[in-house]
């Protein structure tokens, strides 16, 4: 177990060492989230209605940390797919290291790199006029399942990436995989404002189970049973993906 932690720390510490070295990936995590949040917010914010919020900063920041969160996966599933076609996953193996080392220090660098884009996107938000109403403890919480849902969806990458055939590839399923979910949730509109046909899938997202979650913890919105909801599909997701992750990585470092 020490040499787990240790080794995972490593390449957790690898992972991280080398966005500074690679300006497109770390624009991902900067400039793409702020930019997302002002074309929605002064683009098409005038034109959508939402009901029991003074402005529509309030109901969209939610929406636009959970689904950039969830996309923070794609370096991992980008970066496994890399180390796997240059033989890097070959070289760990032979290696006196822990073998689940490589994908749990994978995501977890997910983690702090989510951590950034969070971060930036509450300060840009606050600036803009977004503003909370809860108290300490119902703001940590909300950041707590929001490092937990996009940690459940790095091993969704994880398993894209160790799947597919090039680093491209992993980019382009994950993005086609996610994205749409993403949209059809409560995220950017209300579930009602969309047609009947689509709301029954919107409803059962777990997407907008998060992002009502987080509108509850945040912002005071009625909870339902979105939060206690949002935590149990953060651990089935990670409860299916990472053994799914796992056993893909064994079968393609060479089943050993």
């Amino acid at each position: 177990m020490k040499r787990l932690v240790s080794d995972t720390l490593v390449i957790a510490e690898r992972n991280l060492v080398r966005l500074p070295r690679a300006p497109d990936l770390l624009l991902a995590f900067t400039v793409q989230p702020i930019m997302f949040l002002l074309l929605f917010v002064y683009v098409f914010g005038g034109a959508i209605v939402t009901p029991g919020y003074s402005n529509y900063v309030d109901f969209l920041l939610p929406g636009i940390i959970v689904q950039n969160i969830a996309f923070g996966g794609f370096v991992t599933a980008v970066g496994l797919n890399e180390d796997l076609s240059k033989g890097l996953i070959d070289r760990f193996r032979s290696l006196p290291m822990s073998r689940p080392a490589v994908l749990a220090g994978r995501t977890l660098a997910d983690v702090a790199t989510n951590a950034l884009s969070m971060t930036i996107l509450l300060v840009t938000g606050l600036t803009i006029g977004f503003r909370f109403d809860a108290g300490l403890l119902e703001i940590a919480g909300g950041v707590v399942l929001l490092l937990l849902f996009g940690y459940a969806f790095s091993w969704v990458f994880a398993w894209l990436g160790l799947l597919v055939s090039s680093p491209e590839s992993a980019n382009s399923v994950g993005f086609i995989a996610v994205f749409p979910l993403t949209f059809i949730s409560s995220a950017f509109v209300p579930v009602d404002s969309m047609p009947s046909a689509l709301q029954w899938f919107a409803e059962a997202n777990p997407f907008t189970v998060v992002v009502d979650a987080m509108r509850a913890l945040w912002l005071g919105a009625p909870a339902g049973n979105s939060i206690w909801g949002a935590f149990v599909w953060t651990f089935v997701i990670m409860a299916i993906f990472a053994p799914l992750a796992v056993a893909v990585y064994r079968s393609a470092a060479g089943g050993k």
